[in-house]
């Protein structure tokens, strides 16, 4: 699928100074954004989706699993799209979650210079490979001081010294594999790309603002959902399920006896309160976010146990939520706010566009995360 917009776009807001194109590549679309700075704003440019399922001689909306010289076909031709009208190469692309390790360590609360060389010997006890092939990143998870002292010093001197003798620390390590086949994807393309980052990390930055209270964000992928949970921009939870958007297809089709196609254009036109040959689908689709949303609910519960702190709001994210009456659905489901994502409020567009930007911005949330960062790059 591509953009009917771009011209009107591009006429609207004139181009000033660099353009960035943030590149999601998923299992069953590549995303693509495009965006500049205007007035010190970011302004939309362009944005374009190509499935990938053709590409694996599967149907649109399906996962695949593809090799690098698959995708750098499929994004040369999303880049090549006259309606897409991509003019820039410089970017950043995201990684997915599945390709990397995200963990939270406990460490010693001592100084940084100490702390440092000790990480990558400890991060090694979680890592299934040999630390030499692994990118490894890390940062400490800052302490909250109120609830320190709220839960010791205020109660109990002795026992408030222990709570802070140790400190969280967020660990990510990337397989050296993995970013040499982003590296061959980017040089077959002519990009020029200065990063790569776990998708997550572009979901946070398109989605959260201020929020302070711990936030929940469910990605709901082709054949996967990641779980996260965020507090003051820091990632302090991830999960990932195997069940996604896909699995709702691959339902409506064999309750329906109907094709995976059919079953796509069903479940994407018609959404939860869709009706085929007289029989409601909701029940159908429901057998799949309840297992994803019960699966979220555990998570939540387990965080609050830990920190004794409430999730405040869950926001939805990924090509799977863009289904229609999710949100309605998710409500039922949990105990707070519930938002689809809106990662195109973050950047200045023609407001006739505001509705079908709402509909679609989930879908591209992490594509707006990266461009933006590259944006920020750029300044």
């Amino acid at each position: 699928m591509s953009n009917p917009f771009s011209d009107l776009l591009n006429s609207i807001f004139k181009k000033t100074g660099v353009s960035v194109l943030g590149i999601d590549i998923g299992t069953s679309a590549i995303k693509i954004v495009q965006i500049s700075r205007k007035n010190g704003r970011a302004v939309l440019e362009t944005y374009g989706e190509l499935a990938l399922g053709p590409y694996a001689g599967k149907s649109i909306g399906e996962a695949t699993n593809l090799p690098p010289e698959k995708i750098s076909e499929a994004l040369g031709d999303l880049i090549r799209e006259k309606e897409v009208n991509i003019t820039t190469r410089v970017c950043g692309i995201s990684i997915p979650f599945a390709s990397s390790l995200v963990f939270v360590i406990e460490m010693p609360a001592i100084p940084l210079k100490q702390l440092t060389p000790m990480i990558p010997i400890e991060a090694r006890k979680y890592i299934p490979v040999p630390i030499s092939e692994v990118t490894l990143d890390w940062v400490v998870i800052p302490k909250d001081k109120s609830s320190e002292f709220e839960h010791g010093q205020k109660n109990n001197p002795d026992i408030a010294v222990t709570a802070i003798s140790k400190v969280e620390v967020l660990i990510v390590a990337l397989h050296n594999e993995t970013i040499n086949r982003y590296k061959e994807i980017i040089q077959k393309n002519s990009l020029d790309a200065s990063f790569f980052e776990i998708e997550i990390f572009s979901n946070m930055r398109s989605v959260l603002d201020q929020e302070v209270a711990p936030v929940m964000i469910i990605d709901i992928g082709a054949n996967s959902t990641k779980l996260f949970i965020v507090e003051r921009g820091i990632l302090r939870s991830s999960h990932m399920i195997n069940s996604g958007s896909q699995n709702i297809t691959n339902s409506l089709s064999k309750s329906m006896g109907i094709s995976a196609t059919e079953a796509e254009i069903l479940k994407r036109e018609k959404g939860i309160s869709g009706v085929a040959g007289g029989i409601g689908i909701k029940d159908i689709i429901n057998i799949t976010l309840s297992y994803i949303f019960s699966e979220a609910n555990h998570i939540i519960l387990a965080f609050q146990k830990k920190y004794n702190k409430n999730v405040s709001k869950v926001i939805l994210v990924g090509g799977g939520s863009a289904l229609k009456g999710i949100v309605d659905i998710a409500k039922l489901s949990f105990q707070t706010e519930v938002v689809c994502g809106d990662p195109f409020a973050k950047v200045l567009a023609p407001a006739f566009l505001e509705n079908i930007l709402k509909e679609t911005g989930p879908e591209f949330s992490v594509a707006v995360g990266v461009a933006l960062r590259r944006l920020q790059e750029m300044d």
